[in-house]
């Protein structure tokens, strides 16, 4: 296991456990080894895990240009999920910094690929259509949101999820669906 690979482990260890000043810590020692030791993956999983971290930390504008790098890497490694779950998160933070136009096709484009792909964990799906149905209820298009809301509380309930299928539930009701 690379030294980056365990500041990863250590990091995401710290952070199931609310030291974030530490995982934080990890994860830029984990970057800059990752960028020396040329491994693009590990680079990725790095950056997405500091951009988690900056989440966590309520700072997604310092979260943004790491998705983003990690979107552009995972592009380049040619794994379907990979980028899909990448490119999902970085339509997560561009809807925290107020940005849904720049949302929204991050959010089709991980979609697009999850559907494509039948390895897709049903979790993951559905984690990428209950921000699309956000954006889609926000926006007043109705009929859109209640579709993807009804698939999202399926997938949950498939899963097991209680919270996602609570979730889903709430919000059809209040559509009215």
């Amino acid at each position: 296991m690379s030294d980056a690979v365990t500041l990863m482990t250590n990091a995401d260890h710290a952070r199931r456990e609310g030291r974030s000043a530490e995982a934080h810590r990890d994860f830029v020692a984990a970057v800059g080894l990752s960028r020396g030791n040329g491994d693009r993956r590990e680079l990725i999983r790095a950056l997405k895990g500091l951009g988690q971290i900056e989440r966590d930390l309520g700072r997604p504008d310092a979260a943004r240009p790491l998705y983003e790098e990690a979107a552009l890497l995972s592009r380049a490694e040619r794994d379907g999920l990979l980028l899909a779950h990448t490119v999902r998160h970085l339509g997560d933070v561009y809807r925290a910094i107020g940005h849904p136009e720049l949302a929204e096709p991050c959010y089709h484009e991980a979609l697009a690929i999850y559907r494509a792909d039948a390895t897709t964990p049903p979790l993951d799906l559905a984690n990428a259509i209950r921000p699309l149905a956000i954006l889609e209820e926000a926006d007043g298009r109705i009929a859109e949101a209640a579709r993807l809301w009804t698939e999202a509380r399926d997938l949950y309930a498939a899963v097991a999820v209680a919270e996602g299928v609570a979730e889903c539930s709430a919000r059809l009701a209040a559509l009215g669906a």
